[in-house]
């Protein structure tokens, strides 16, 4: 289907035909078809044929489509689910890191301290975005990775607007936390990882509350 060029919705060949292009008998083709159709690739449409089946988005996926940056009660649900996740991730990476990995989180920190000393936000984003990948990476567990993937990019939506401009200060005592995460892993201690990932987050989820009340409230953010 893909050497055809053939999208979703696109009408297959009979089984007769299928199979004398393949040059396969109709009962291998026939349970290919089964297998594929069980698998979502395919719809088999009784008296209409076989077409190539319209990809179904799952509630996750959907979900994700569907987030707002700019809805702060969505960005506060972003924020709780990233501190069950990378929590999560934290402590698994603090058991199962290989001394690659371990060097690799260890490298990410000290990038982005030194962003943090310059005050360069855009070093100190690819800093933090391969500390955090790197932990997950190291959690292995491959759902663990790709999800903490996929809700690092909603966070870069949400941090765009909530979090640009942000201080110099707050930059670097969340390198002084990606340092401390990196040596808890480093030391194999997952309870420690854990509970330091958690406050990372929290300060994370905090400093973007109060810059959004800033705004809203201009001379009042920090009494928030």
């Amino acid at each position: 289907m893909v050497r055809a060029g053939l999208k979703p919705g696109a009408r297959l060949p009979t089984e007769k035909e299928l199979a004398d292009e393949v040059q396969m008998s109709r009962t291998v083709v026939r349970e290919a078809v089964k297998i594929l159709s069980a698998l979502g690739r395919l719809s088999v449409q009784k008296g209409r044929g076989i077409y190539v089946a319209q990809p179904e988005q799952s509630s996750w996926q959907q979900s994700l489509a569907n987030f707002l940056p700019a809805d702060l009660r969505q960005v506060d649900e972003l924020f709780e689910f990233r501190r069950h996740l990378e929590t999560t991730t934290a402590h698994l990476a603090a058991q199962r890191a290989t001394p690659a990995q371990v060097r690799a989180v260890r490298e990410a920190a000290r990038q982005s301290s030194e962003a943090a000393d310059r005050g360069d936000m855009d070093a100190f984003t690819a800093a933090d975005e391969a500390f955090h990948v790197g932990i997950a990476s190291a959690a292995s567990n491959m759902f663990f990775a790709s999800t903490v993937d996929a809700v690092r990019r909603l966070q870069r939506q949400a941090s765009v607007i909530g979090l640009a401009g942000a201080a110099g200060g707050s930059l670097r005592v969340a390198a002084g936390q990606h340092e401390a995460i990196a040596e808890a892993i480093a030391a194999g201690e997952p309870d420690r990882a854990h509970a330091l990932m958690a406050d990372h987050i929290d300060l994370t989820a905090h400093q973007f509350q109060r810059e959004i009340w800033r705004r809203v409230v201009p001379g009042d953010g920090d009494n928030s």
